[in-house]
């Protein structure tokens, strides 16, 4: 019931948004801002199965591959800089130094080296979302309780047994957080990536509605985007809230007491 009750919360803001642009557009006549309603009633003809599946499911596969990437590189590069203090003071500059660099602007730089294909899109995608992961599990890992820390060391557990059950574990709340973060940051990369030199996806399509003035099925591919990420959104808390139900069952108790 917990969860059903965050998933409503979830939903409630996005649905007043919505009721909100319809009333709101409901008498307009203006050519680049149609009502909703126009929006819904092409929206089905404009998705078919057919651009379902030559667009969408390009995007999906896209997304799914950069972020996935991301995670593992996140994590793995995070807990070595986190684990060890010589490695965070040598490579710490140089993250900080790239992090700082918009990733849309690296999308003429990765072109030059990875084409306009599929793997450049992909390493956009990572390139762009692997930082919050990265620095949120490098603080986690620098966060593991000392004392459990010293029990580990005093049972000589070692090895993979303590970066499972130690570190992983105790950097996992904030390894969901930047994953949370860079999830969206994908979504967003995404669309940026399929607007350069692509020849399907989402925001290639989006882009071509535009280019042609077919404003309302611009809309509706904006509005396919939105609907997308608030599914990935809450299909991820799902995830989340059964994978850290140990932590926020924790955390139900501390603030009880």
């Amino acid at each position: 019931m917990r969860i059903a009750g965050r998933m409503v919360l979830a939903v409630a803001l996005p649905a007043v948004l919505f009721a909100i642009w319809w009333f709101a557009t409901a008498n307009s006549t203006n050519f680049y801002l149609p009502p909703l309603r126009e929006i819904l009633r092409i929206f089905p003809d404009v998705w078919t199965g057919d651009r379902l599946r030559t667009d969408v499911l390009p995007s999906l596969l896209r997304l799914a591959a950069g972020y996935t990437l991301a995670v593992v590189a996140g994590i793995a590069l995070g807990v070595l800089v986190g684990s060890y203090r010589a490695v965070r003071a040598v490579l710490e500059p140089v993250l900080e130094f790239f992090r700082a660099i918009p990733p849309p602007v690296l999308v003429p730089v990765i072109m030059l080296f990875a084409g306009i294909g599929d793997t450049m899109k992909v390493v956009v995608i990572a390139a762009g979302c692997v930082w919050p992961i990265l620095l949120n599990t490098v603080e986690g890992v620098r966060a593991v309780d000392s004392v459990l820390a010293d029990t580990c060391r005093s049972y000589r557990i070692s090895g993979p047994a303590r970066l499972r059950h130690l570190v992983l574990r105790g950097a996992s709340p904030q390894i969901a957080a930047g994953m949370r973060q860079g999830l969206s940051i994908a979504i967003i990369l995404m669309v940026i990536s399929e607007m350069f030199a692509a020849s399907n996806g989402l925001g290639f399509a989006i882009v071509q509605f535009q280019r042609g003035f077919a404003i309302p099925d611009m809309w509706s591919g904006i509005l396919l985007l939105g609907l997308i990420g608030l599914v990935l959104s809450l299909l991820f808390r799902l995830v989340e809230s059964r994978a850290l139900a140990w932590y926020h069952g924790l955390r139900r108790v501390q603030r009880g007491s």
